[in-house]
């Protein structure tokens, strides 16, 4: 039970923040709003009756129109009763939207209106003059009528829906308890995140876990914690261990700590590729270089792209309402609850198990379960994770494991009792809505099931001596590629060798997955045009002329980052960033560096611009591929490097500038976030990269496709492979015209098309299912096969539409309150386990129980990778017989 404080302003401002959060009185012009969410007001008022749910859902339907459209229809029709309403929390950017109302002129209080009051005293004493509008209905501001007045808010209804027009800038975020929590759950989120990306499936641990952790530690520290002044050495200045209750800003500092800190660096992947597949080693110092300068080298561009990407109130971040919108669900309960914080919502009607179980709890008890169960699938009774029944029927039929195997087949009965398979690859499949998990699975049957089996028993692309799917590359013996065969003392290609080696050859699904990535990248080009490009350019010409709305004026009143500070730390990373790749031999130019910098920050601002307004962000990964494989073919690691200079700069500001404007729409001070951003990224590459040298060192057959707890590297394989097919072979030996792989670029036109045809259908028939068919997804929705296969999307949808679809329509009480904790709970319990036997068994080299329930699935030719219907002799090969 958190202590009542926690929604109250803390007493002794200036001792509770480690650097300046003060308001800059330079620009504190504007009017002091009413506290919201989890803040005091004065004079008090009485809890409303309605639940925070109930008050969620409202605000929703108030915004539905503008998000969603007209009324879903079937197959996605979602029902309007009190008990079984299909709002969505989860905001759908990508549906097509009504915007007419957005630029509606909306009623606003004038600030000569503001009247001011005194503020009660704090511990301290001392009274704060504070400016507060008009108390006023709380209704939409569009449906006032001409004899009622309103609440300044933003012109955007999905914003309004989910972020609070209030700020008090009394409640501190710059503590030592947030630094403290938001620290300890960067070194466990990172180094968890490192360990398990070896593993396959992979494990990942989202910043939402980081949330829904950080709530309990948080009122926990607040309540135990003894209240100590700590002072710091050489600034006069005192630090309050415990500063009062925990509060939403505090929470709001340790997600955005936890959001830029969690994800496993790309750089990651090439210290892999290289150290593991290439054998080559430049050193520790080398790979914190390169880490520390591709993961902040964003942040410059981050800066720079603040006036245009965070400021304007068209520039929404669809996504970051779905965070705004929990985080404040999270503490209107604790307010609903009189701050015993527990998080109980009683449901009523359909609430189902757990109904009246407080969240946390139950959260509890779902980890704990989690954690126990996953020693049966993951150690004790491995085939229940992949149930592959018919394969164990004939282990040795290359058709029947091609078709039915779970490793390297379609998986075309996709049985698992393992949350690993079921999440592994693709997130858990509580989080996304409906609609693009249909929308993906359409994609996986269409292409890697049905077009798949389809190519490969036609024998396209030589398929009847290669494997179904895997992330492996092959020569004309149908062995794995030796790259070692055409590789120079200096790590570049051997083109004599190559032409006496043998051409590259790709398993089926690996080889559609890059026409696939073709055909994504045009769709959602045509698509967002479509959809969104009248929109896009009337936000973009508005954020360029509208007045600040309510968010930025609350924004004024804190202290800005200054242009230098981002630009200082740009610069920095940019000489990082060249000693990295002319100090040691990388094989790439200094000018093949800046230009994989200069795309990063060209096409920062107009992805960033469709990002804002769509949610949907355009990966550079197959641009920098094609550009740097034609300008310098032949230096694997060079393309990694540029790869990732290229795509992930761009990635990674994109990431920033996210968390900017989340942290403006939680009325977060700009100095604090950049110091926060900066400290927590930095800390993470350390984490990281000492993480990934002691998991290399001491797993034993680490990144071997039989290793016995699945630290096979997948992730790691599927880069290595990529950078042999674009770094050192090169595109125009693999896809220009007249060489093997030359039809994949039909994909482009493919991509292209699709989108237009979909979108004159659903014109046609406005009301039918056709109008939430979305090319992007259906062609990249299932970008990560391989490494992953059919079975870990068709569970991974199954358990999907149970969740996201039937559970939510008919027991949305239960769907509302606990959905995202079970998620969680699933996920943390799986890590804690995962972490468990990589520890007590893996690395006391412990093998798992020696019988038939673990011993079956390894007997397959399916998992042995060897399902191939034909083989070549002793001295024969198969293709082209020139290359």
């Amino acid at each position: 039970m958190a202590d009542q404080s926690s929604s109250k302003p803390s007493a002794a401002v200036p001792e509770q923040r480690l650097l300046a959060d003060e308001p800059d009185s330079d620009h504190d012009i504007t009017p002091k709003a009413t506290p919201g969410p989890s803040q005091s007001r004065e004079p008090p008022e009485p809890p409303s009756p309605r639940s925070p749910v109930a008050r969620l859902k409202e605000s929703l339907n108030k915004a539905r129109p503008a998000l969603f459209g007209n009324h879903l229809t079937n197959p996605f029709e979602y029902d309007d009763d009190d008990n079984t309403s299909e709002n969505e929390l989860l905001l759908d950017p990508n549906l097509p939207a009504n915007y007419e109302d957005r630029h509606r002129p909306l009623p606003r209080h004038p600030l000569s209106s503001v009247r001011s009051h005194k503020r009660p005293s704090h511990d301290d004493g001392d009274a704060a003059d504070a400016l507060e509008l008009d108390s006023l209905n709380s209704q939409d501001p569009l449906e006032t009528s001409d004899h009622e007045e309103e609440v300044e808010n933003s012109p955007y209804p999905e914003v309004r829906a989910a972020v609070s027009p209030y700020d008090d800038p009394t409640l501190p975020c710059n503590t030592i308890r947030a630094w403290a929590i938001g620290l300890s759950l960067i070194f466990l989120g990172a180094s968890m995140n490192t360990l398990f990306s070896l593993r396959s499936p992979s494990i990942s641990l989202g910043a939402l876990i980081a949330q829904v952790i950080a709530w309990p530690l948080g009122h926990g520290w607040a309540r135990f914690v003894p209240d100590y002044h700590v002072k710091i050495p050489f600034v006069k200045q005192k630090l309050r261990l415990n500063p009062g209750g925990f509060n939403i800003k505090e929470h709001a500092i340790i997600v955005v700590m936890a959001s830029v800190s969690f994800g496993v660096a790309y750089a990651t992947d090439i210290i892999l590729a290289q150290k593991v597949f290439y054998k080559q080693d430049f050193g520790l110092m080398w790979q914190l270089l390169l880490t520390i300068s591709t993961q902040s080298l964003g942040y410059g561009i981050a800066g720079m792209m603040r006036r245009f990407l965070v400021y304007p109130a068209g520039m929404i971040w669809p996504g970051n309402l779905v965070s705004v919108t929990l985080m404040n669900a999270m503490y209107e309960e604790e307010e609903t609850k009189g701050g015993e914080g527990d998080g109980t919502v009683h449901g009523g009607k359909g609430v189902g198990v757990g109904g009246s179980m407080p969240r946390y709890r139950w959260f509890s008890v779902v980890t704990a379960v989690a954690c126990v169960y996953y020693f049966v699938p993951g150690f004790l009774a491995q085939f229940l994770s992949s149930f592959a029944f018919v394969t164990w029927t004939a282990p040795e039929n290359a058709v029947v494991n091609q078709l039915f195997g779970y490793s390297t087949g379609l998986s075309l009965l996709p049985i698992t009792f393992d949350w690993t398979q079921i999440s592994g690859f693709v997130g858990s499949p509580l989080i996304p809505p409906w609609h693009a998990i249909a929308n993906t699975m359409i994609g996986v049957l269409t292409f890697f099931v049905f077009l798949a089996a389809t190519l490969h028993y036609s024998g396209a692309w030589y398929s009847w001596y290669l494997p179904m799917s895997d992330s492996n590359t092959y020569d004309n013996t149908g062995k794995q590629y030796d790259v070692s065969r055409v590789l120079s003392p200096d790590y570049r290609l051997d083109e004599e060798a190559y032409k006496n080696y043998s051409p590259l050859f790709l398993s089926t699904t690996f080889a559609l997955s890059y026409g696939l990535s073709f055909a994504a990248i045009t769709s959602l080009i045509v698509y967002t045009y479509l959809h969104h490009g009248k929109t896009i350019w009337r936000q973009y010409k508005s954020s360029t002329t509208e007045k600040a709305d309510i968010h930025m004026k609350l924004m004024r009143r804190y202290k800005e980052a200054p242009t230098w500070w981002y630009m200082s730390l740009f610069g920095l990373m940019l000489g990082l960033g060249f000693l990295t790749v002319l100090a040691w031999p990388t094989n790439m130019t200094w000018w093949a560096f800046l230009l994989a910098v200069f795309i990063s920050f060209v096409f920062s601002l107009p992805i960033g611009i469709i990002q804002a307004v769509t949610n949907n962000q355009i990966g550079l990964n197959v641009l920098t591929e094609f550009v740097y494989g034609y300008i310098q073919p032949g230096r694997p690691l060079g393309l990694m490097i540029f790869k990732t200079f290229g795509y992930i700069t761009m990635s990674q500001a994109l990431t920033f500038v996210s968390d900017l404007k989340f942290g403006h729409y939680m009325k977060i001070p700009p100095r604090t976030m950049f110091m926060a951003q900066v400290v927590a990224t930095t800390f993470s590459c350390f984490v990281q990269v000492f993480t990934l040298n002691y998991a290399l060192n001491n797993i034993p057959g680490v990144c071997t496709p039989t290793q016995p707890e699945h630290f096979s590297c997948p992730g790691g394989k599927v880069f290595f492979s990529a950078s042999v097919i674009w770094g050192l072979i090169g595109p125009a030996r693999i896809f220009s015209p007249g060489q093997i792989y030359s039809s994949l670029f039909l994909f482009f036109i493919l991509g292209a098309v699709t989108p237009v045809v979909i979108y004159l259908l659903a014109r046609r028939r406005p009301k039918s299912w056709l109008r939430f068919l979305m090319a992007p997804l259906i062609f990249g929705g299932a970008g990560s096969i391989p490494p992953a296969t059919p079975l870990n999307y068709l569970s991974w949808g199954i358990v999907g539409f149970v969740f996201q679809y039937w559970i939510k329509k008919k027991h949305f009480g239960w769907w509302s309150r606990l959905n995202f904790l079970t998620s969680s709970g699933l996920d943390l319990g799986l890590a804690l386990a995962t972490l468990v036997i990589f520890f007590v068994f893996t690395l006391n080299e412990i093998d798992p129980p020696k019988w038939w329930g673990n011993e079956v699935v390894t007997g397959t030719v399916d998992y042995k990778g060897t399902a191939v219907q034909m083989r070549v002799g002793a001295g024969e090969s198969f293709g082209p017989t020139t290359w």
